[in-house]
């Protein structure tokens, strides 16, 4: 969970403290007292024992003591601060490389020092660089507790965060507001008992369990957190069903129409899922519905049969997708399959020109045109529906938050208050625990088998000193009359990054392959230059096409049967399979070549690895799950999907369904209780409810 900006006005629990302070919490997400509270450490430094000098050992992190013999500023091998402190004949080296004049006076020569640090062998013996340290005056006993460490940020440091959450711990209700019943059926210790022992963990607690995060004081802050999520998400949830929709119930002239010229049979998960979307256009509450299913696997013949439904119901469809060449692709196809049934298909797209999209806001506003297809163009202000039943978000994680509710809202002025309903798309499959806890407010459907003629492509792994094989395969498969694509991850040099360039490599190929027709796709050419050149690929004019990750998603060539990406170590796992998904849309055996640098680091040889031997979408998402977390892998801070602290969804499965179940449990039975723990948790914020 991310924190507000620091504009953010102050809660009034925070009152009494100055502006810079409440700042600097506010980049650390704290923007109440409670937070404090849920402020927990991210490791601890055990201070609760002194080791003598003489058996420091390196390496460890210890508590020492000794008495200053000598400190002072050297000059060489460059300014630092050196002192040494002596317990007995055991001496050892304070270094401090940025040092305070207040820190020279307190390492007087005879002070008594207590430094906390890491043990290590220097050049001037055994040292500790940087150690935390006081002078000790008197008796002075050692902590009773573990010393917490917490996440910060600049300018704040841990003594004043120990120090403002101990007033939070003493001063906040830390009251149980989960049922006995539930946290003792789940093994789990009070609330107050585990927050307590997380801040300050006595000194004979295992320090494995604390640093894993398994000790059940943890399980009780993961579930707690896991459980708030739940409940925003199904509070949520029921809040959209309670809005109302048009009622688009099942008629089938034009579906039968459609199903009837198609060139194929629907698979029969394209069946399954079919009828799920179809029940719910028929409902008087929004559909909002997460239509998952791996490359190719006819997702986009779902969403033209259930934008006709809509169609046969007197309203409008629209689609809109993250990329032109995505987008195009949806219109091109929406177009072949519905105009020929008489259903008018617009275009809107950020390249368009003046008259040509006038023409087509008018023809949409109008109702002339039953579906609009186009990118992020489509909830400009000037688009103005007459009657919107049903949005169609393709690659929806790629949209922000703001983007999906302001074309939702068009549907809502169209309908006199009712919402349209919503169907999302993603080829980037989702593991089955993330659908779990970050689509909880959305049913999701699973298209889960290929169409049948669909080749599994071979996926080779080729090291870059070997890239004169690679060339000579390609000019193979070319003359003997396939098509292939060379995907290269940048337009322009980056010395930073020395990558090959689509550019370059566009020249250095026309050239090498003086036979074959080569052409350049890249994200930076106009919208109707990238057109023709996919136009002209798809039709057979071009033999090799050299792009960008441009052709991630959206493009069908089915006899295009070799790719080969370039720098493939630099690329995520869901990028790969997406692109490699772009061959093997044919009958013929297809090849994705991945070429990569060495020296590879561990986890470009994991992402490899994976890729090589999985073809599974949702396994290679389980895996890219586990290498990378779900922030990353959903883009989650772009797209308003809530973030988790503490719970790590690969390893603390059992609480999630466990918090799945009691979230319903509490709705159902004690709403008070739902409303109490989602005060604690989120304090009124709305982070976790999406749109």
């Amino acid at each position: 969970m991310t924190g507000p900006s620091p504009a953010t006005a102050v809660h009034p629990s925070l009152s009494g403290l100055s502006k810079a302070v409440t700042d600097k919490l506010a980049k650390l997400g704290i923007v109440r007292k409670f937070d404090l509270v849920l402020h927990l450490p991210l490791r601890y430094d055990d201070e609760t024992r002194l080791t003598p000098i003489a058996d420091a050992l390196p390496g460890a992190e210890l508590l020492v003591q000794g008495t200053v013999t000598d400190c002072g500023i050297q000059y060489r091998p460059k300014r630092q601060l050196v002192c040494r402190i002596a317990e007995g004949n055991a001496v050892l080296v304070l270094r401090f490389l940025n040092f305070y004049g207040s820190q020279v006076k307190l390492l007087a020569e005879g002070n008594t020092i207590r430094a906390f640090g890491a043990v290590r062998i220097g050049h001037l013996g055994a040292e500790m660089v940087h150690p935390r340290f006081r002078v000790v005056a008197g008796e002075m006993p050692v902590a009773q507790s573990l010393t917490p460490v917490y996440p910060t940020t600049a300018g704040m440091g841990q003594d004043t965060l120990r120090r403002l959450i101990a007033r939070a711990l003493a001063g906040e209700p830390l009251g149980e507001q989960l049922p006995s019943a539930l946290t003792e059926s789940l093994g789990l210790p009070p609330f107050a008992d585990a927050v307590r022992l997380l801040h300050n963990p006595p000194p004979d607690v295992s320090q494995l369990l604390l640093q894993e995060r398994t000790h059940p004081a943890w399980r009780r802050m993961k579930f707690d957190e896991l459980l708030a999520q739940q409940l925003s998400m199904r509070v949520h949830y029921q809040r959209r069903r309670a809005a109302g929709a048009p009622v688009l119930r099942v008629k089938g002239q034009l579906v039968k129409a459609l199903l009837k010229v198609l060139p194929f049979q629907l698979t029969a998960a394209q069946n399954r899922v079919l009828a799920q979307v179809r029940d719910d256009l028929g409902q008087s509450h929004p559909m909002q519905r997460l239509l998952q299913g791996d490359v190719g696997s006819g997702k986009t013949v779902v969403a033209a049969l259930a934008a006709l439904q809509c169609v046969e119901n007197g309203h409008q469809a629209a689609v809109m997708a993250p990329t032109e060449i995505l987008a195009e692709q949806h219109y091109r196809k929406f177009s072949e399959w519905l105009e020929p049934l008489g259903v008018k298909v617009a275009w809107l797209s950020g390249s368009l020109k003046k008259t040509d999209k006038k023409q087509w806001l008018a023809e949409i506003a109008a109702g002339e045109a039953a579906i609009a297809v186009g990118t992020h163009a489509l909830f400009e202000d000037e688009v103005v529906f007459k009657k919107l039943g049903l949005a169609i978000i393709d690659e929806q994680h790629r949209f922000g938050v703001h983007q999906r509710l302001a074309l939702r809202m068009k549907g809502s002025t169209s309908n006199k208050g009712a919402q349209p309903h919503q169907l999302m798309m993603s080829a980037t499959p989702i593991p089955r625990t993330l659908a779990m806890s970050y689509y909880a407010d959305l049913d999701v459907s699973v298209i889960d088998e290929l169409p049948p003629g669909r080749t599994p492509v071979v996926t080779k792994l080729v090291s870059e000193e070997r890239r004169d094989e690679v060339i000579q395969r390609v000019r193979d498969a070319c003359i003997a009359g396939r098509q292939a694509y060379w995907v290269c991850p940048l337009i322009e040099e980056s010395e930073k990054l020395q990558l090959q360039t689509a550019l370059d490599t566009h020249a250095l190929l026309q050239e090498t392959f003086p036979e074959l027709r080569v052409g350049l796709v890249h994200g930076r050419m106009k919208g109707a230059e990238k057109q023709a050149v996919m136009a002209a690929f798809k039709a057979g004019e071009l033999q090799l096409l050299v792009a960008t990750t441009v052709i991630e998603i959206g493009v069908d060539v089915p006899n295009a049967s070799l790719m080969v990406i370039e720098h493939a170590e630099r690329m995520g796992l869901s990028q790969l399979h997406q692109l490699r998904g772009r061959v093997g849309r044919g009958a013929t055996e297809s090849v994705c070549v991945l070429l990569y640098q060495t020296p590879l680091s561990p986890m470009a040889k994991e992402r490899l690895k994976v890729i090589y031997e999985h073809t599974d979408g949702f396994e290679i998402a389980r895996q890219d799950l586990n290498l990378r977390g779900p922030g990353e892998l959903l883009g989650a801070r772009q797209s308003g999907v809530p973030m988790l602290r503490f719970a790590d969804l690969a390893r603390d499965l059992d609480l999630l369904d466990a918090a799945r179940d009691a979230a319903e449990q509490l709705l159902r039975e004690q709403p008070e209780a739902a409303k109490a723990h989602l005060a604690r948790w989120l304090g009124g914020r709305n982070e976790y409810l999406k749109v």
